[in-house]
């Protein structure tokens, strides 16, 4: 194996352009001379309005403003893209649509009425203050139950779909028959998603193409929207996708900006760019979480679970997002049984309006939520049945000999060796010395807790990618159908193909996010990047090397010659001719066989992986002043085999530090009236590097029999664990002095209210 391919820890290639000042980010490359463009927003969560721009369109530098009524008279549709789900009475969820700009009515603070395209942002903000935006207030809804003052007429209660798995009636008697019956009631806190990069996008026109710059996940959906809406030929949109300053799903799907940059451009005839400021992102972004989540479980006499029961009620906010509907029913029932053998389970999920932001995908897109309710309930029933956690999760584990499995909801788990994996991870952690180290805090005046979460995730997205690789005199251009966000892409892709052709790795060149150059690709979600385009990257070197390997044959006259992917050349054993790949490019191009060194192919993934492991926390909780500290932090993740085992890391370590953020200080905060009151990071807590934990990541590695590679992706496994670990943690610091209902997040005030709940001095928040 060579030091440079796969499983090694090679540093990232893309690091030195970063760290040097030298990315190329949307806003940095939009066009010289460039129109600027502000969104005028709602100030009221809900109400009905009327506008008149007549003033503004006169102001100094404006060069259009769109309305609604603008969308209207160009005949473009007024709405985004959105998933709608069958509920269980067989009729279609909720299909309102969410509105490019507010058309008669605003549903939330932030929702978008106009936008304004003027030489400078100063001058579009100063048009914006001359809009006469007159709003009568509607009632506010902000509850997460049915029922409430209408957001959509075609949504009775403001219910936006119901979605069932499972039997009920099966389960039921289950839990009717149980010895023992365990029910907790969990929160999932919403969060903001806060990518350091905010939105961004310009659009610029080429007589009858457009080209819209946006930085997201990836370009094609995009593209076909786009296409779509205008009524344009494929061949007249061209969509890129430069450097990406995180997405963790928030930027995966389409925004109002995207279509109204494009527009503008047309209109004007001139380069148009936007970028949200921070407030304006924390008002606009798609939301992550905010469900509740009822779970019940039933045990036998020997503490093995009989039925599964969860009832969960999902925010949407005010409008249907792209993927909304799917996350916390179909995504969320992916692994609603997690790593244990259960097979009578019922699952039911609503999704409710509320006068807020859209919630959608955030980085684990509904397994984080299904694993936290999960995980919660299985350490309560510990707990509650006086038994230990670790043990009870064994008993309970799919053996290693039942696989392949197949889930209580459909999933086929290929690979699994869960006890190996927790076993791993108690010794990692040392869970024997927590007990001493319990002692020594409250020798300290603290109170300390352990907790543990194993979670599995499923692979998600489209299962088939395209890779490209072209051959020149100075190395390779590969041509990849995803888009790195931040993970190091640039690295691992320059990995696997010198795995397949020697070629050094500072003569690789990764091209990315460009719909004129790459054809077709699935984009960046869902941890599918590495397992798909990995699996296309193999075959299309594959097919290169055999071509070109059967024309040297026949142009040496040499039927023993083969390739050595180690070395990159072509060698034969009877002969000391020795021909590197680019070389053999070189000679089929000076035979007229130029198409040789050129190869592209799709392939497709035969099935699903997952990705498993085991979290361990140990929290510090200060009783003076509720202060919640992670003080010790162990993984222990079976992610088959690695392609770069450090670039893994840095994911598990990002993906924990998102996780410990939502559990111990992010929480959206709204008033009574919608107004959100943490839009700011005064307000808004965020973790800091003073926050964080030493983070112990050790792997089991378990080859996935899903693809050729054995890999299994990584990309949100630390926040699908991170959750249920630290808030577990937590409970098991507050148990002792009765607290039995702990919900995130564990923030000063509310741990410190909590406190206060178990002297019986004051109500919990």
């Amino acid at each position: 194996m060579s030091k440079f391919g796969s499983s090694q820890s090679v540093t990232r290639f893309e690091d030195q352009r970063f760290l040097t000042g030298k990315g190329r980010y949307t806003d940095d490359i939009a066009p010289d001379g460039a129109l600027h463009a502000y969104v005028l927003r709602s100030p009221v969560a809900h109400g009905t309005f009327t506008i008149d721009t007549a003033e503004a369109r006169q102001a100094p530098g404006v060069h259009t403003i769109i309305t609604a009524a603008d969308l209207a008279a160009e005949n473009l549709e007024n709405k985004l893209r959105a998933s709608v789900l069958k509920n269980r009475d067989g009729t279609l969820g909720d299909a309102s649509p969410r509105t490019i700009l507010a058309e008669g009515r605003v549903r939330f603070v932030g929702d978008p009425v106009a936008f304004i395209v003027a030489d400078t942002l100063a001058q579009a903000k100063d048009a914006a203050e001359l809009i006469e935006l007159d709003i009568d207030d509607l009632p506010v809804k902000l509850d997460l139950q049915p029922g409430g003052p209408t957001i959509h007429e075609s949504a009775p209660d403001n219910v936006a779909y119901s979605f069932d798995l499972g039997d009920e009636a099966a389960t039921d008697a289950a839990l009717a028959d149980a010895a023992h019956v365990v029910t907790l009631t969990t929160h999932d806190n919403r969060v903001i998603v806060n990518s350091m990069e905010p939105r961004a996008v310009f659009a610029e026109t080429d007589g009858d193409k457009i080209h819209v710059a946006v930085n997201g996940q990836g370009v094609w959906g995009t593209k076909g929207d786009l296409v779509k809406w205008f009524g344009l030929d494929e061949t007249q949109v061209r969509v890129t996708n430069p450097d990406v300053g995180g997405g963790f799903g928030m930027k995966a799907m389409e925004y109002p900006e995207n279509r109204l940059c494009a527009l503008a451009a047309r209109l004007t005839g001139r380069p148009v760019r936007w970028i949200g400021e921070r407030t304006e992102s924390m008002l606009s972004d798609n939301a992550g979480r905010d469900l509740n989540v009822t779970c019940t479980l039933g045990f036998d006499a020997g503490h093995k679970i009989t039925a599964y029961k969860v009832d969960s009620l999902s925010n949407m906010g005010a409008y249907n997002s792209q993927f909304a509907q799917g996350i916390q029913s179909n995504l969320f029932a992916r692994v609603l049984c997690g790593p244990y053998d259960i097979q009578t389970m019922f699952f039911r999920n609503r999704g409710i309006f509320t006068n807020t932001t859209q919630v959608d995908a955030y980085r684990g897109a509904g397994r984080p939520e299904a694993i936290y309710a999960l995980e919660r309930v299985m350490d309560f029933a510990a707990r509650e049945l006086g038994t230990d956690p670790l043990t009870l999760r064994r008993k309970n584990f799919i053996p290693d000999g039942a696989f392949p499995y197949k889930t209580a909801t459909d999933e086929l788990y290929d690979v699994g060796e869960f006890d190996r994996v927790l076993t791993r991870a108690a010794k990692e952690a040392d869970i024997d010395g927590f007990d001493a180290r319990r002692k020594a805090a409250e020798a300290d005046g603290k109170y300390r807790g352990l907790g543990v979460a194993y979670y599995i995730e499923s692979i998600l997205g489209d299962p088939s990618e395209t890779a490209k690789v072209e051959l020149h005199s100075g190395g390779a251009r590969l041509y990849v159908g995803t888009q790195s966000n931040g993970q190091g892409h640039e690295t691992v892709y320059r990995q696997i193909l010198h795995d397949q052709t020697g070629l050094p790795l500072d003569q690789i060149e990764v091209i990315q996010g460009d719909s004129d150059l790459i054809a077709k690709g699935g984009g960046t979600g869902g941890s599918r990047s590495v397992t798909t385009q990995g699996m296309a990257m193999r075959k299309t070197a594959e097919v290169l090397v055999t071509g070109l390997t059967e024309f040297l044959a026949g142009d040496l006259d040499d039927a023993d010659i083969a390739f050595d992917a180690e070395e990159g050349v072509f060698r034969s054993p009877g002969s000391n001719v020795v021909v590197t790949l680019l070389e053999a490019a070189e000679r089929a191009e000076a035979a007229g066989q130029g198409h040789l060194a050129t190869s592209q192919e799709t392939t497709t993934l035969p099935g699903r992986s997952f990705p498993n492991g085991c979290h361990i926390a140990e929290v510090e909780i200060d009783p003076d002043t509720g202060e919640t500290r992670v003080d010790r932090y162990t993984v222990v993740d079976d992610f088959g085999v690695l392609m770069n085992p450090m670039l893994a890391e840095g994911q598990v370590h990002g993906g924990v530090a998102q996780g410990i953020g939502q559990a111990i200080m992010e929480r959206v905060v709204h008033d009574a009236d919608g107004q959100l009151l943490t839009a700011t990071f005064m307000d808004y807590g965020m973790p800091r590097a003073t926050d964080m934990p030493f983070i112990a990541f050790r792997t089991e590695e378990i080859p996935s029999t899903a693809n050729p590679l054995g890999m299994k992706g990584c990309g949100e496994a630390g926040t699908v664990g991170a959750l249920g670990a630290v808030a577990n943690a937590a409970l098991d610091a507050l148990w002792p002095l009765g607290l039995r209902q702990v919900d995130m997040p564990f923030t000063p005030a509310r741990v410190w209210g909590m406190l206060q709940e178990a002297k019986g001095q004051v109500a919990a928040e």
